[in-house]
């Protein structure tokens, strides 16, 4: 029975390594070129949705992503919100929404996310695409002074598949 045990194992031992070595691997896309990197807002065009919920848009924001090194490689690009935002006790405050204007997908996020916005084989050395950004914010959840703001900077990462 050993031997049947010692088979086991290493098919198990197996799959692990090879499943790990096979996962792709995540890596911050450059995007210093782009005209605004840092978001930030002062809430002179807030909305109250309801007595809790307030909504702020953030306008237009354009990002320019550096991708020559992935040009002919099939990838996975993908939005993600960062964890920790000066002015906000939780990330259960705040829900980030964006509409793209054309090559990436739309979608929602809180701070800590990581959300899928483009996949397939990347054609250029530079990828343009915007966001017209809007937050929610759960005003019990913020923590800032009088004439204070919520700024953070958001990124993007790149997956490239075998």
């Amino acid at each position: 029975m050993p031997g049947f045990r010692f088979r086991c194992f290493a098919a198990l031992f197996a799959a692990c390594v090879l499943g790990q070595s096979a996962h792709a691997q995540a890596t911050r896309l450059d995007d210093s070129t782009s005209p605004r990197a840092q978001v930030g807002t002062d809430f002179r065009n807030a909305q109250m949705l309801d007595n809790q919920t307030i909504s702020l848009p953030f306008g237009h924001i354009e990002y320019r992503l550096a991708t020559a090194a992935y040009v002919g490689k099939q990838a996975r690009i993908y939005y993600v919100i960062p964890l920790a935002i000066a002015g906000l006790r939780s990330p259960a405050g705040m829900q980030l929404q964006w509409r793209s204007s054309g090559l990436f997908q739309g979608g929602m996020g809180r701070p800590g996310d990581r959300v899928l916005v483009w996949s397939g084989v990347v054609r250029a050395p530079w990828i343009t695409e915007s966001f017209d950004l809007q937050l929610r914010i759960d005003r019990r959840e913020l923590q800032i002074g009088q004439g204070g703001n919520l700024r953070f900077e958001s990124y993007f990462e790149i997956e490239t598949q075998p």
